[in-house]
């Protein structure tokens, strides 16, 4: 099997998890997004469907544009989690429209939110697209 293809699967499945994670825990948690979680969700659901369409066509140029929208995803997540973790920056912070970007709706082992299961997610997704090289 080609590693492209293999590599691409893996960057598909991974939005795809991202994705479904952030609807079970808004539809079925019923966790309200703030306005930081809305941003993430624009990057992450568009990654979903143009590596699905790249994987059916082989078109291993679709890289560039999931790195265009994994990028600000990393800056973003990165930004958010740290609102919630480094108290100077959540205390200092005007308040988001709706729910607080500071909340936390889970704290798994005192460190891991779902901000940054989104920056992990696509810190992942970036490096796929690194590791899709031309033969």
């Amino acid at each position: 099997m080609d590693r492209r293809k293999l590599y691409l699967q893996l960057l598909f499945f991974t939005s795809l998890i991202a994705t479904m994670g952030s609807l079970y825990f808004s539809e079925v948690r019923q966790y309200v997004p703030c306005e930081f979680c809305w941003y993430q969700r624009i990057l992450m659901y568009p990654i979903v469907i143009i590596s699905f369409i790249a994987l059916v066509r082989q078109d291993f140029n679709a890289k560039y544009y999931i790195r265009a929208l994994s990028i600000p995803g990393i800056l973003m997540g990165g930004y958010h989690y740290a609102l919630q973790k480094v108290s100077f920056l959540g205390d200092g912070m005007a308040a988001c429209k709706g729910v607080s970007c500071t909340v936390q709706y889970i704290n798994w082992l005192g460190f891991i939110t779902i901000p940054l299961l989104s920056f992990i997610a696509f810190a992942l997704i970036l490096i796929l697209t690194f590791l899709i090289k031309k033969d």
